[in-house]
């Protein structure tokens, strides 16, 4: 069995990767730190986990777990590890942003891989430290990446796409409370999106001459869960020859999926899965993404690149099937 610690146990991201964690066949969950709420039962943190996981928060850690999952929000997990020392054995995923661009992937002799797994699975399956990428960054990247991976993308992208009120975090703020977010829609960070480094660093991987704008529109939805991303922009080829290329491009992808229907985000709300539709007009290629923030976009990542990681097949723990009702 994978020992499994967690660090900052009482966000989202951490409540989902113990609802995922609880079933999975190959770990048993060592620990689950959280200072504030050490000596709490876990369920009374997320209380979806009554009479799932017999557990309490933890104020000290055990520094030889197989694998840590650093849940902590971003900015913290660099300090956490200056603070904290674990065997050298011991893998990390960090879900936050601290590793994701390559400038800031050597950290105190750890090397953290950008762990997307359809752009280098490879490479994470002999990795021992990950940086998770962000929701919106995975929903934007899937949505590209067929497209550089042949040299075709070839103009300026414009992207919108709209989150749920997850997508802030569990501490509650003036855009997340219900009065606000109820019968409301907004922009937010416009042109300006932290995820955009991360999502520009992955089509260069593939397109290393890809030199072209990325206008991209955050929108919070008000709903809970899930990302839904639309972006265009010029395409050569025909309708026929993008759905071609998309289909090759994820034949082996066992998360990411093509519709040949238009989509919608109960599709994929509590799974692992991102669908994409693809379709043409006026010289547009339009390619629609969803995702559950939540899962897709963070936890459910996280522990298909901890079964990559173990040798693992990748699915398990993550067959999940959304509901349409």
């Amino acid at each position: 069995m994978i020992q499994v610690g967690i660090i900052g146990g009482s966000g989202y991201t951490a409540g989902e990767l113990l609802r995922l964690l609880v079933h999975h066949p190959e770990v048993k969950l060592d620990f689950v730190y959280s200072t504030t709420n050490a000596g709490l039962s876990i369920y009374k943190q997320h209380p979806d986990l009554i009479g799932e996981l017999d557990l309490e928060f933890t104020d000290t850690i055990h520094p030889d777990v197989d694998v840590l999952f650093l849940c902590l929000g971003h900015g913290r997990s660099r300090s956490f590890l200056e603070t904290h020392t674990f065997s050298s054995t011991t893998k990390v995923i960090d879900l936050g942003n601290d590793f994701r661009l390559t400038k800031d992937k050597l950290f105190l002799g750890r090397d953290f891989v950008y762990g997307l797994p359809e752009l280098q699975k490879e490479k994470i399956k002999s990795s021992k430290n990950i940086a998770n990428p962000g929701c919106f960054a995975t929903a934007i990247q899937l949505a590209l990446l067929p497209l550089v991976s042949e040299g075709k993308l070839t103009d300026a992208v414009h992207i919108n796409a709209t989150t749920g009120s997850t997508g802030a975090g569990v501490m509650p703020g003036g855009t997340t409370h219900f009065s606000w977010r109820d019968n409301n829609f907004s922009s937010y960070k416009v042109f300006t999106h932290q995820h955009l480094d991360e999502i520009e660093q992955s089509l260069k991987q593939l397109q290393t001459d890809f030199d072209f704008p990325l206008f991209f529109i955050p929108n919070r939805g008000n709903f809970s869960k899930g990302i839904y991303a639309t972006i265009y922009t010029r395409y050569d080829g025909s309708e026929s020859d993008a759905k071609t290329l998309y289909k090759s491009f994820y034949s082996d992808a066992k998360f990411t999926v093509i519709s040949d229907e238009e989509i919608h985000l109960k599709q994929v709300v509590n799974t692992n899965k991102c669908i994409l539709h693809v379709c043409k007009k006026d010289g547009m290629l339009l390619i629609t993404s969803v995702i559950d923030n939540l899962i897709k976009g963070a936890s459910g990542q996280a522990i298909h690149n901890m079964n990559l990681m173990f040798g693992l097949e990748e699915k398990t723990g993550l067959e999940l099937k959304a509901s349409a009702f």
